[in-house]
C-alpha cells in the first residue's frame, strides 16, 4: 500500500516548512547541515595551566629530567673511562741523585804538603756552600782529597794525615749546615794495595775486608757515597757486590748512599750481573758530553760531537754531565743549557757557572740563567726523567735571515724535545755564527706555539710562534710547547 506523504494523520515532515515543492522533491539536499570551519588558536594563561597541570604532562616533564640527569651520568662515566684507560706515563720514583745537581770540589792544594795553603783552600771551599745551595746544587764531590796510590783508610790511623783528616771532617759538618751531602772521589786510589800506606796490616792488603772497612769508615762521618773510575781495579762485580753491601748498611729510605762510576773510556765497559738477580751496583755514571782534545774545539766540532755523542739511546744508568773537553768561551753557555736540559744530573766545576768572582754585568745574566734551569729542572717531570728525542736538521730546514737561498749547507744547530706525557720542552742551540729562523716545514708535527723558559742571554719573555722565532749566534732557547 503506498505511503501518502500528504495524509493528515501523519502531519507535517520535520524541517519541511519552508521548502517549496521543487526543494522538497529533491534528493541531493542533505539530511544533516554541515559544520563550520575549525579555526586554530593559542591557549590564552587560564587554558595553559590548567592543561599543564594535568597528570600527562607532569609524566612528560619527570621522563625529560630524568633522561637528561641520565645522559650526564653516562657522558661523566665515559669521559672517567676515557681517561682511565687511556695510556700515560707511569709517574718515576727518583733518588735524591736523580733529582740535584752535582759540584765538583777540587782544591788542588790537598795534594800538597803544605798545610796553611790547603787550609784556606778549604775555608774558601765550604764558605760557598749557602750560596752553592741556594742557585740549585744538591751534592758537592770532593776531588783529588787523596793521592793516587794511597788508600783513603790511612786517614782512620791516628799519627797519618790528621789534617787531612780534619779538615774533610768539617767540610762535612758545613755541607750538612748548607743541606749539601758530600761525595768522596776515590777515582785511580788503588783501595786494594794498602800495604804500601800501611805497613804492620800488609796481611790485609788484599783482603775485601780492609776495603769494606775504609768505607764505614767514611760512611760513619757522614758522607753520602762515593766515585770511582771503570778503569778502577774496584770496578768488577765481585768487588762493587761487596761495596753495595755496606752502602747499604747505612742507607735509609730518604738518605740511600750512593756510588758513581766516573766513565773515562769511549764505551763503558758492561757488568755483567745476570746471576746475582736484580742488583743495581751503580746508581751514576758519569760522562763527558765533549771528549778530550789538545785544543779548543770549535762551533762545528762541538755541533758534530754532540749530535755523534746524543743520537745513540741512553742506558738505563742514570746519568751526570759534565762538559769534559775544552771548548771556545763563547759556547760556554750553550754548554750550560745542553747540560741542565739532557736527561741525568749535570756536574759542575768550579770556574763555571757557579763562580761568584765575575764581575756584576757577566755574573747577572750568568746566575739567573743557572737558577732557572734549576729551578726548572726541579719541578718539571719532562726536564727530570722526561723522554729524550733528537731531532736532526737538514739542509732544508733553516732559513737564514742574511740569505734568500735556504739550499745551502746547515748551519750547526743542535734540537731536541724532553717530553712527559702532553708537555714538551723543545731545546734549540745554534752553534753557528749566523743569526737562525726556523722553517715551518721543518718539524710539522710540533706545536707551533710556546712559552719561553730560559735563553742564554735571559732576554726572552712571554708567549712565542715557534716559527717567528730567531736563534742569534751561540745562543741557546728553551721552550715550554703548548699542546692539547
Amino acid at each position: 500500500m503506498p505511503l501518502n506523504a500528504a495524509d493528515s494523520s501523519y502531519g507535517p515532515l520535520p524541517g519541511a516548512a519552508g521548502l517549496s515543492s521543487g526543494e522538497e522533491a529533491s534528493e541531493t539536499t542533505p539530511l544533516l547541515p554541515s559544520e563550520p570551519a575549525y579555526t586554530w588558536r593559542p591557549l590564552n594563561q587560564k587554558e595553559l595551566q590548567a592543561a599543564a597541570g594535568g597528570p600527562g604532562w607532569s609524566r612528560l616533564r619527570w621522563s625529560l629530567v630524568l633522561l637528561f640527569w641520565l645522559a650526564w651520568l653516562a657522558t661523566l662515566a665515559v669521559a672517567v673511562a676515557i681517561v682511565v684507560v687511556s695510556p700515560r706515563p707511569t709517574p718515576t720514583s727518583v733518588g735524591w741523585w736523580q733529582r740535584c745537581l752535582f759540584y765538583r770540589l777540587r782544591p788542588a792544594e790537598l795534594d800538597t804538603d803544605a798545610g796553611a795553603e790547603r787550609s784556606e783552600v778549604i775555608n774558601a771551599a765550604w764558605e760557598r756552600f749557602p750560596y752553592l745551595r741556594s742557585v740549585g746544587i744538591g751534592a758537592v764531590i770532593l776531588e783529588g782529597a787523596f793521592h793516587k796510590k794511597a788508600s783513603p783508610d790511612n786517614f782512620t790511623a791516628s799519627d797519618v794525615n790528621l789534617e787531612a783528616l780534619a779538615q774533610i771532617q768539617h767540610l762535612l759538618i758545613e755541607s750538612n749546615k748548607a743541606d749539601l751531602r758530600l761525595v768522596l772521589d776515590f777515582c785511580k786510589v788503588n783501595l786494594l794495595e794498602l800495604h804500601e800506606e800501611m805497613g804492620n796490616l800488609d796481611k790485609f792488603s788484599k783482603h775485601p775486608a780492609a776495603e769494606k772497612r775504609a768505607l764505614r769508615f767514611w760512611l760513619e762521618q757522614g758522607v753520602a757515597g762515593f766515585v770511582i773510575c771503570d778503569t778502577d781495579a774496584a770496578y768488577s762485580v765481585e768487588t762493587l757486590l761487596e761495596w753495595r753491601g755496606v752502602l747499604e748498611e747505612f742507607s735509609s729510605k730518604d738518605n740511600e748512599r750512593i756510588l758513581v762510576v766516573k766513565q773515562t773510556t769511549d764505551v763503558l765497559r758492561p757488568l755483567n750481573i745476570s746471576t746475582y738477580g736484580n742488583i743495581t751496583l751503580v746508581n751514576v755514571v758519569m760522562r763527558s758530553i765533549l771528549p778530550k782534545s789538545h785544543h779548543l774545539l770549535s762551533a762545528t766540532e762541538v755541533a758534530q760531537v754532540l749530535e755523534t755523542r746524543l743520537q745513540p739511546k741512553l742506558d738505563d744508568v742514570w746519568p751526570s754531565w759534565n762538559v769534559g773537553g775544552a771548548a771556545s768561551p763563547d759556547l760556554k753557555q750553550l754548554l750550560l743549557v745542553l747540560m741542565m736540559t739532557l736527561p741525568g744530573s749535570p756536574a759542575f766545576q768550579y770556574k763555571e757557572e757557579t763562580n761568584q768572582t765575575q764581575d756584576e754585568e757577566t755574573k747577572r745574566p750568568a746566575v739567573a740563567l743557572f737558577t732557572t734551569l734549576s729551578r726548572s729542572k726541579a719541578r718539571e717531570e719532562a726536564l727530570l726523567y722526561g723522554s729524550f728525542t733528537f731531532l736532526p736538521f737538514n739542509t732544508t730546514s733553516y732559513v737564514s735571515p742574511n740569505s734568500s737561498s735556504s739550499s745551502a749547507p746547515p748551519p750547526p744547530i743542535l734540537a731536541f724535545l724532553r717530553s712527559w706525557g702532553c708537555v714538551h720542552f723543545l731545546v734549540l742551540l745554534n752553534f753557528g755564527a749566523e743569526p737562525l729562523s726556523l722553517d715551518p716545514a721543518w718539524a710539522p708535527g710540533l706545536p707551533e706555539k710556546g712559552v719561553f723558559v730560559a735563553s742564554t742571554g735571559m732576554n726572552h719573555l712571554g708567549v712565542t710562534s715557534l716559527y717567528s722565532i730567531t736563534l742569534q749566534p751561540h745562543e741557546a732557547i728553551v721552550i715550554k710547547l703548548f699542546k692539547a
